[in-house]
């Protein structure tokens, strides 16, 4: 079946009207499809949102799913919608076929597709690869989980073009024909566990990127990482590896340099010490991003080039400068334990925290041990704070705050010069904001107002 043939006149469900639901509506009637879009929350809840979508034209509801939806040739999901929602399972039911947004996507795609997964740096590693590409003369598209919906620009890329994609679990869950040129899975760590319930189902969802790859694609897997295990992922395609531990890999880093390994030469791309973002984490993430580029045989030149300058993303261990000499960093984006760990790993200061958020399922105790000699005090905020009083009051002094202001202005007070405040949350955001990048957004405000307060002020730096 064309994609003309799987859009045109066809009825086309949409959940989520946001903006992936709504990227998603605006490619369908661009190339003939009808849609129709459900959302659960209120017409004030969607506000800018729903005003779009009425000055589009679009069919649409609000307040609930009716079985209305049940009408469509099939349903696209935006990533935050769960499958076992009741009109899913009708749809389930009623044989309606369910499609996730990247996977309708892919469909107008024309270039290659680089895929990336994981449980942490996923963000850092997909933005990375395009300023890679990029640089080595590629037309570099980056969007997917990384904030830009892949509907939003998928019909536009020539065939000449790549596009680079931040992939989650949500996505991978309601894939059919997705086939990423190069697939990553960057690490494997217990998340969203409230939603798949089990590890190993968490797991087997990262797998799925590469279940439609071939064998002229490229799978790219993290050689350290225990909790993948390379016999369960069922593809024909290449499998390359990077590693920190074992020069038997394609790109190999450590703290000499980064390798890149051709036909059983490895060659030296860049001293690490010149790598700008910082953390034995980051190294992975540079090195998975270099095995992807080089299937594109992107120079070593041009590589280093890159990896000199890039200084990481948004609400990533965002340096905000200094306030009376104590050091504020962003990490907004740590929605999970694992990435907590590696923040804590990265400072070597002594390090004052913020955490909590819509528990996904964490286990806070995981942070003992490596916060042990280094957190001096943990404020909680959101729906978690009870558990994260419980599972660390007994280790570390345990504060709760009911705003990101208040705990910005606890922490200011306890630390001192040379110290470290970090926002590294380990939960999602969405019982306090839209995002991770709106929660970290408020915390820069409210270093940014004690800056304002402070006779020894410094400049925020990136």
């Amino acid at each position: 079946m064309t994609v003309e043939e799987r859009i045109r006149n066809r009825k086309i469900g949409i959940i989520g009207i946001a903006r992936s639901g709504i990227s998603a509506a605006l490619l369908a009637e661009k190339h003939g499809g009808i849609p129709f879009l459900s959302d659960s929350a209120s017409k004030e809840e969607l506000g800018p949102n729903l005003e779009l979508l009425e000055s589009s034209g679009f069919m649409f509801e609000t307040g609930g799913h009716t079985d209305k939806l049940l009408e469509s040739d099939y349903i696209i999901l935006s990533p935050g919608v769960p499958t076992s929602i009741e009109i899913i399972l009708k749809a389930k039911e009623k044989a309606v076929p369910l499609f996730s947004e990247i996977e309708f996507a892919s469909w107008f795609c024309r270039g290659k597709i680089v895929a990336v997964t994981g449980s942490n740096g996923k963000t850092t590693t997909t933005s990375l690869i395009g300023e890679l590409l990029t640089a080595g003369g590629y037309d570099a598209f980056v969007s997917g989980n990384i904030g830009l919906p892949f509907s939003e620009i998928s019909d536009k890329i020539p065939q000449n073009g790549i596009a680079v994609v931040e992939i989650s679990t949500f996505q991978l869950e309601t894939i059919e024909d997705f086939k990423p040129d190069v697939a990553l899975i960057l690490n494997l760590s217990p998340d969203h566990l409230d939603r798949h319930g089990t590890f190993e189902k968490y797991k087997q969802l990262k797998y799925r990127i590469a279940e439609n790859q071939t064998a002229d694609n490229l799978l790219i897997l993290n050689k350290d990482d225990k909790e993948i295990d390379h016999n369960q992922i069922e593809t024909t395609a290449e499998k390359q590896f990077f590693s920190l531990n074992s020069t038997d890999a394609t790109v190999y880093a450590s703290e000499s340099g980064l390798y890149y390994s051709n036909s059983g030469t490895a060659n030296k791309i860049i001293e690490t010490k010149e790598i700008q973002i910082p953390g034995k984490h980051n190294l992975e993430n540079v090195a998975a991003a270099v095995c992807a580029v080089k299937r594109f045989n992107v120079a070593d030149a041009k590589i280093a080039e890159v990896l000199k300058s890039f200084p990481g993303v948004e609400h990533r261990l965002e340096k905000m400068g200094k306030v009376a000499g104590i050091s504020f960093v962003n990490d907004s984006k740590a929605t999970n334990i694992s990435s907590v760990i590696c923040a804590l790993r990265a400072i070597e200061t002594p390090i004052y925290l913020i955490a909590g958020g819509r528990d996904k399922g964490a286990d806070f105790k995981l942070l003992i041990g490596e916060g042990k000699n280094k957190i001096r005090t943990v404020v909680a905020i959101g729906e978690a704070k009870d558990k994260l009083f419980q599972e660390l009051g007994r280790d570390f002094s345990v504060l709760v705050a009911e705003t990101m202001e208040e705990a910005v202005e606890l922490l200011f007070e306890q630390a001192i010069p040379g110290e470290t405040v970090l926002l590294s949350p380990g939960c999602a955001s969405f019982d306090m904001y839209k995002n991770y990048e709106e929660r970290g957004k408020v915390f820069k405000e409210a270093v940014k107002k004690l800056r304002n307060g402070k006779s020894e002020n410094e400049a925020v730096s990136r």
